[in-house]
């Protein structure tokens, strides 16, 4: 028996596939005797885009990264899964006329005229190799690339067996991809390290000691004669222990062999985690990741450090990026640390949850990881109460603060459009955006959308009760909207919360920080007695500033954690008679026009980063103190540490 295994457009070809990497090492050592080959058409396509028409990585990347919000990539090889290059073209250049630029049209209608093409020549190459089964994972936008290449295999061999897996695949999504393409034998809902294993099994030798009935494989959808059946779901997620590393060879022997192997630095992708943990809890309103599966579960600390060591190793990348939806906090003491002491430096990027401390984001620095996702997503604490966050606008801009006296770059977005919001919850925050600029930028703001497996999907009373399949379903598929609701995960519904001139003033003020990023700095110097403080954001005149009042150094200690004002009062009375309500309330007011601080919900917070020096100084002396290992920091020589209090 042979399967092959592919992942198409529009995966990112600077990462080897983990779903395919975990399913061939899962066949291969479940059953040894099965010839397993996993094909990278996304750097095929990469490559043929780069042959055909010398297009290069910012192309590839706007279908791989940018469009999934419009659909472009799935709509390119609309043509070839409908053997029609006029596929619904002048639908979709009268749509897009107004969202993407002329040189983007062109490469869409290119690319899509050229499609079928690069699909028939693919199909004819695993069909030649003769698998008796040929799987496609599928995420984001390599469905219709997915389901395009299994109907020209079907047509060319129809004895080989079709399946597709992945994201996309899950609940009513599976369903209705096997109910309505009949050249697709299977859809593994749900996890397939379990469920791919099973079909595998079934279609063994009769016989076969591992043979099972494919009726009993849970998850899977199959066809009993022309009726499409789903079984059920299992009631058991995987166990951490379940889930073996990722064989990566396939990849990089693929990109050994590309024409546009420079276009990206490899990034070795791992898992230490599936779920999330605050999800378990409180399920953020607007998000539908984790589909079916939200139950938090971790690897141990000493199977997941073993198996980023090995894949560094093994493959020579030091680029690592972590899929969990949230990071095991026992990592920090275990993985991360161990980490910390290796012998090379990682560069590692994690999603992280934004109430964590300033110790902790060191932890986190001191191991290599030097990008967070930390889901910041709004600055008003009322909107993130809305949205079920579990933090405050305070906490987040505490954790924008840290991150940058860290040196880690921070990915996030700014959301709105949430049932309840008004505009008094934006307003007062983007008044004090220009105290933040020192900080790093969100990419942007957005309306949110609304996604399959979220609150707001699953409880239309939440606000959205309005809803249809997104509008680039219907440029893309050939199904009736009944079929649409079922197979999208995109919908569209009623806007809600803010009109649009108050998103456009937001819009507008986060882009203006984020011009003004690289130009602006506000750091301190704790000199004990004192702190000096430097300023070169564009929105504040003063340049230096010096904090030699012992109240106003202690306020400014205490402020680096949000304190309300009747919290900051009493610190300043019982340090001095001198001091009152009134006198706290000036000085308050007095560093808000500073941009000293950031107040928000009756908390306030001081916005100053901590100077470089001061910084190493400080996690020396922590480390000493904890006998821990000193950062690697190469340094021409040691910094003049000054003296903290």
């Amino acid at each position: 028996m042979k399967i092959t295994l592919v992942s198409m457009p529009w995966a990112s070809i600077a990462t080897p596939s983990l779903a395919l990497g975990i399913l061939s090492k899962k066949i291969a050592a479940t059953f040894p005797e099965i010839e397993t080959e996993t094909v990278y058409a996304n750097i095929d396509f990469a490559d043929w885009m780069h042959h055909q028409g010398g297009y290069g990585a910012v192309d590839f990347g706007f279908f791989s990264l940018q469009s999934y919000f419009m659909g472009c990539g799935d709509w390119v090889f609309s043509s070839a899964l409908y053997d029609d290059t006029s596929w619904r073209v002048e639908e979709f250049t009268r749509e897009m006329a107004d969202r993407i630029s002329a040189e983007q049209m062109e490469t869409c209608l290119r690319l899509h005229r050229t499609a079928p093409g690069f699909i028939d020549a693919l199909a004819r190459r695993i069909v030649a190799d003769g698998p008796d089964l040929v799987g496609a994972t599928s995420t984001f936008q390599q469905n219709v690339a997915s389901l395009a290449l299994l109907r020209r295999i079907k047509e060319l061999s129809p004895a080989t067996k079709t399946v597709m897996g992945g994201a996309n695949c899950d609940g009513s999504q599976g369903e209705a991809l096997h109910r309505n393409f009949d050249f697709v034998d299977y859809t593994v809902r749900g996890e397939g390290e379990r469920t791919f294993t099973q079909l595998v099994a079934a279609h063994l030798p009769d016989g076969a000691d591992d043979k099972v009935d494919i009726s009993g494989v849970p998850g899977l959808c199959w066809r009993d004669g022309d009726t499409s059946v789903s079984n059920p779901l299992s009631d058991r997620l995987l166990a951490p222990g379940e889930i073996p590393s990722p064989d990566y060879d396939a990849y990089f022997d693929r990109m050994r062999r590309s024409r546009v192997q420079s276009w990206f630095e490899p990034v070795l992708v791992v898992e230490g985690a599936r779920g999330c943990w605050w999800g378990e809890k409180h399920h953020c309103t607007f998000c539908g990741l984790n589909g079916s599966a939200m139950t938090f579960r971790s690897k141990s600390p000493h199977t997941y450090l073993e198996e980023i060591l090995t894949l560094a190793g093994r493959h020579r990348v030091l680029d690592f990026y972590a899929v969990d939806n949230i990071l095991e906090m026992s990592y920090l003491d275990s993985v991360l640390a161990k980490i910390a002491e290796a012998p090379f430096d990682l560069r590692i990027q994690y999603e992280v949850k934004s109430n964590m401390k300033l110790s902790q984001i060191a932890q986190l620095r001191a191991a290599g990881v030097v990008s967070v996702q930390p889901g910041i997503e709004n600055l008003s604490t009322r909107v993130l109460g809305i949205m079920d966050k579990g933090v405050s606008g305070t906490l987040n801009v505490r954790f924008l603060r840290d991150a940058e006296s860290n040196g880690l770059s921070v990915a996030w977005n700014y959301l709105y459009g949430f049932p309840g919001e008004t505009q008094a919850d934006y307003l007062p925050v983007i008044e004090q955006l220009p105290a933040l600029h020192h900080l790093h930028p969100s990419s942007g703001a957005g309306r949110i959308a609304l996604e399959r497996f979220s609150p707001y999907f699953d409880r239309p009373e939440l606000g959205f009760a309005d809803r249809s399949p997104h509008w680039q379903y219907e440029l893309i598929y050939d199904l009736p909207d009944t079929e649409l609701a079922d197979l999208a995960y995109l919908f569209d519904t009623d806007d809600r919360g803010i009109e649009s001139t108050v998103a456009d003033r937001l819009d507008e003020a986060l882009q203006e920080w984020s011009e003004n990023y690289v130009h602006s700095r506000l750091s301190y110097v704790d000199l004990g007695d004192r702190i000096e403080l430097v300023n070169s954001r564009p929105g504040f005149t003063w340049r230096s500033m010096t904090l030699d009042d012992p109240v106003e150094v202690e306020l400014f200690h205490a402020l680096h954690d949000p304190r309300s004002l009747d919290q900051l009062v009493g610190r300043a009375t019982r340090r001095s008679d001198a001091w009152d309500k009134p006198r706290v309330e000036a000085l308050l007011a007095d560093w808000c026009r500073q941009g000293l601080i950031f107040v928000e919900d009756g908390r306030a917070l001081h916005v100053a980063t901590e100077d470089e020096n001061q910084l190493m100084c400080r996690i020396r002396r922590e480390s000493q103190k904890s006998g821990g290992p000193e950062l690697a920091l190469e340094l021409a020589e040691e910094p003049a540490c000054l003296t903290i209090s």
